[in-house]
């Protein structure tokens, strides 16, 4: 056997799997998995800048590959792809260069939208979420050309090789600025609810629903690295908007926005239905899973819709529904057999604290430390129980698996 290219070929899937948006454990087990099936002993350590592999050869020697990891995507779909080729190899045990052959073919075959199919993910986003939290429809309509203006100077900072952190107050300075103004000049009803549609776009979901799942499997150590990104990430929006805001304000004055409109429980659904839609595209979700992923966000926030009819608060709300979406996803990926992670991070995105991120930012730069103090507190409860309600249905589908595995 060429234990040479047998481990080259696992660490270059486990990278692609890492590079792709994958958890730290999906990493480590398609990695122990296929080192398995060909009767190698092995011990990987992944974090999320970092993949190291050691297998024992048949004279006791070890080998080692060591992997350094870059900025993470948001490439649900290579995910999937590189995923099944997992369990293909697994279950057909090839040649080596047989299955070099074949991680070869499957990372040819990967497919990423043109930019006009991003952009209508920048707008659908938006503008679906500038609704569901809500907006008008011409607020709505404002979103969703912010969106559109986001996503090309996002892709253009990306050509850019801008550092991450930097990239988001620029992201998130532009889009709040460009927000305002529609303000100043009477076109959006209420910039508020525009900032935070488009301001959906530069949320973390996908690295905090990762840092939950990494936390679940017991990799701590990844689970708290992607959590202080989720912060920084948020620091990033909140600098970003807040400078915005002091600067448009001190040259035209924003006016004061209405409240937010109560839609009812059946526009709030389409809305997120819709933006789910603009987030699938974002996340490079392809073919029907684009709208089960974007029927997964629509049932979740039913779920917390009816609760909320029923009279429960909304930190109950929150959890209940957050159960709900971590069932769906478990569901659907084991009816299509593809990752849960594709269906729960779009599924969960309805839960997300956009609003409470976006009005946290606003009492800093105001000045008002009380109604800081509260929202900030308001809305890391909500993070906390969507993460709990995550940890809960993903711990007890885990408990099964291993008891099913016992049984066999």
């Amino acid at each position: 056997m060429d234990y040479h290219m047998l481990l080259d070929m696992v660490s270059d899937l486990g990278y692609r799997l890492a590079m792709s948006g994958a958890e730290t454990f999906r990493v480590e087990e398609s990695i122990n998995r296929i080192l398995s099936a060909y009767g190698v002993s092995s011990e990987v350590f992944s974090i999320p800048n970092c993949t190291i592999v050691s297998i024992q050869t048949d004279d006791g020697s070890s080998i080692t590959r060591m992997r350094r990891i870059g900025f993470h995507g948001n490439d649900l779909d290579s995910v999937e792809r590189y995923s099944n080729l997992c369990r293909r190899i697994c279950n057909e045990v090839p040649e080596i260069e047989t299955a070099v052959k074949w991680l070869k073919e499957t990372t040819a075959s990967r497919v990423r939208y043109t930019l006009p199919f991003v952009m209508l993910g920048s707008i659908l986003g938006a503008a679906g979420y500038a609704v569901f939290f809500g907006g008008t429809l011409i607020d709505s309509l404002c979103a969703g050309f912010c969106g559109m203006l986001l996503g090309l100077f996002n892709k253009f900072m990306d050509h850019s090789k801008v550092n991450s952190f930097f990239k988001t107050i620029a992201a998130s300075f532009f889009m709040a600025a460009v927000a305002y103004i529609t303000g100043v000049f009477g076109i959006a009803n209420n910039t508020d609810m525009v900032v935070i549609g488009t301001l959906m776009i530069l949320v973390p979901g996908l690295i905090f629903t990762n840092a939950m799942r990494d936390i679940i499997f017991g990799d701590t150590n990844s689970g708290i690295n992607r959590i202080v990104q989720v912060l920084l990430i948020a620091a990033a929006i909140a600098l970003g908007t807040g400078v915005a805001w002091n600067l448009v304000n001190t040259l035209w004055g924003i006016p004061v926005p209405p409240a937010a409109i109560s839609h009812s429980y059946p526009v709030q659904c389409l809305a997120c239905f819709v933006g789910c839609i603009g987030f699938a595209i974002l996340f490079n979700i392809h073919g029907p899973g684009i709208l089960l992923c974007a029927l997964g966000g629509a049932v979740t926030w039913a779920a917390y819709c009816l609760v909320d009819f029923l009279g429960g608060g909304d930190i109950l709300c929150y959890f209940l529904s957050a159960l709900v979406a971590s069932a769906y996803s478990e569901v659907m990926a084991r009816i299509r057999k593809y990752p849960a992670i594709s269906y729960l991070c779009v599924s969960i995105f309805p839960l997300i604290p956009g609003a409470g991120i976006y009005y946290t930012t606003n009492h800093v730069v105001s000045g008002d430390m009380a109604l800081f103090a509260s929202r900030c507190t308001h809305t890391i409860a909500i993070a906390g129980v969507i993460a709990v309600g995550i940890l809960m249905i993903s711990t007890l589908v885990r408990l099964w698996n291993v008891h099913k595995q016992q049984t066999n």
